[in-house]
């Protein structure tokens, strides 16, 4: 099973969105039911809303100084409490779109510093074989020339033939001592 090609932070995300819709639903009941929330939160944004949106029309079709009436309670408590639950779902899909950029960048970083790390490594590793190399340098430098080595070679040589060669025979102690007797 490939769980790890799945991202779940983006099926997390996903529930996330899901969940807040039916939260704008709520905060709409409440914006309907509420006095306090219909008359100070609902209707301000709607009655802007509206204001800007009969402007901008005026003003495309070439009404410049036409005055704009204010939508009336109901309809601006209906508009408003619309605009509040779209809200809602923008603020929260644009929070899970900041996450997921954070996530990534907190990965990248993280991604970078291994690589840093890994590098400072190698760095570390290559100082350490220079030292060893001119270590061994200096111990081939200070080493006897080949010459003096196969002068050496030679000599052990002899020496090997030397202690191959039969001994001669010495005059064995008891024979020596029985014949003083």
């Amino acid at each position: 099973m490939v769980v790890g090609a799945f991202p779940m932070a983006k099926l997390l995300y996903l529930g996330i969105r899901q969940v807040s819709k039916p939260l704008a639903n709520r905060i709409k009941e409440a914006a309907r039911r509420s006095e306090f929330f219909k008359t100070y939160i609902c209707l301000p944004p709607a009655q802007l809303y509206h204001w800007v949106e009969m402007r901008t029309k005026m003003r495309i079709m070439g009404f410049r100084g036409t005055v704009i009436k204010p939508l009336n309670e109901e309809a601006a408590a209906e508009l408003g409490a619309e605009l509040l639950g779209e809200a809602t779902i923008f603020i929260v899909g644009g929070g899970c779109l900041v996450l997921e950029y954070w996530r990534h960048q907190m990965q990248q970083r993280h991604k970078e510093e291994e690589q840093q790390a890994a590098w400072n490594a190698l760095q570390d590793e290559v100082g350490r074989l220079a030292l060893t190399l001119e270590a061994l340098q200096a111990q081939v430098q200070v080493a006897p020339p080949l010459a003096a080595l196969e002068e050496l070679r030679a000599e052990v040589t002899e020496v090997r033939a030397q202690l191959a060669r039969p001994a001669p025979q010495a005059v064995a102690p008891q024979a020596v001592s029985s014949s003083k007797m």
